[in-house]
């Protein structure tokens, strides 16, 4: 995979980990949380794809290092 690619991927990972942070974080994921116990489906997802991106980065980023 291409370095820049990969990095792209990463930086959008990243992000999205953030965007869902800030969705369990918030005042309606808190209170969602307290009262089902469970973080909100939109949090959960974020959270889910976001780690899912950066893992796939942080691989395209070494292998392409190893390459070089």
């Amino acid at each position: 995979m291409n370095k820049f690619v990969s990095l792209a991927i990463l930086v959008a990972g990243l992000i999205i980990l953030y965007f869902g942070w800030q969705e369990r974080e918030s005042a309606l994921g808190q209170a969602s949380e307290a009262i089902t116990g469970q973080p909100t489906d939109n949090a959960l997802w974020f959270l889910i794809i976001g780690a899912v991106l950066t893992i796939v980065g942080i691989g395209g980023v070494l292998t392409g290092l190893k390459k070089n």
